[in-house]
């Protein structure tokens, strides 16, 4: 087998919240293995420095501003790839934020929040690249889970909710698009060293229970992920979809 599966040279990769935390990781995994790259952000001059970044290092870097609940923007944004020639052949569905309160306290606004942010926005984006990779009879989707696409823990039900929808909205995208050669898989991760998780980490009791319920006694680097985004990315996966991969140190493994 041949190195040259791994190969993204020639492909075009949108990653959605790439300015940072894991969607900076995985896209700099991306162009590391030859893709262009498009971050995405709704803060431009962040989005910009990042940008600047990745140049510095040699990569290829294209910037797409907006919010990913915005589809009048998502529509317009992808309106313009078309009228500049520019392919998706990759999406990173990678946006997402979190909300934590009990769910009988928990405002239905903020519920709808952060469903249209992890879940609908994915749809939606996912939607207009597969449109156009299943023209093109070709293309890759890989929507960003978690471990509570399939375990509940108390105080998160909204973001509980949102992967676990995207565990299924990437089964629904493979029975539809596979047999346009189009795979959609899911990537799990568990407790990740981000900037979302800097409150947890702070918090002394939970950061020991992580280590301590986590086989692998600590919690994962945004850069490890960079190797499976790049498997799901590339040839390498071409019979595989509408899988969730987890990433999370074994602790979905054990008891």
């Amino acid at each position: 087998m041949s190195l040259k599966l791994f190969d993204l040279t020639g492909r075009t990769a949108l990653i959605t919240g790439s300015s940072r935390g894991l969607g900076r990781a995985m896209a700099e995994g991306l162009a590391a293995a030859g893709a262009r790259v498009i971050l995405n952000g709704s803060n431009a001059e962040r989005l910009e420095s990042a940008a600047a970044e990745m140049r510095a290092q040699g990569f290829d870097v294209l910037t797409a501003p907006f919010d990913v609940v915005d589809e009048a923007a998502v529509l317009a944004t992808f309106a313009r790839f078309d009228a500049e020639g520019v392919e998706v052949d990759i999406l990173v569905n990678n946006a997402g934020i979190q909300f934590r309160r009990p769910m009988l306290e928990l405002d239905t606004a903020d519920w709808r929040r952060v469903l249209d942010v992890n879940l609908t926005a994915a749809f939606v984006i996912g939607r207009e690249a597969g449109r156009r990779m299943a023209a093109r009879g070709r293309g890759k989707i890989v929507n960003l889970g978690s471990l509570t696409s399939d375990l509940a823990r108390a105080t998160i039900a909204p973001y509980t909710v949102s992967k676990g929808g995207i565990k299924m909205l990437t089964k629904a995208m493979a029975a539809e698009w596979s047999q346009h050669n189009v795979q959609a898989n899911a990537i799990g991760p568990g407790y990740m060293l981000t900037d979302m998780n800097q409150a947890l980490l702070a918090d002394a009791a939970f950061d020991a229970w992580v280590k301590g319920r986590t086989p692998a006694r600590r919690w994962g680097r945004p850069d490890e992920l960079a190797g499976l985004a790049i498997f799901l990315s590339s040839e390498a996966s071409n019979y595989i979809s509408g899988q969730i991969i987890y990433a999370d140190g074994g602790l979905s493994a054990v008891l």
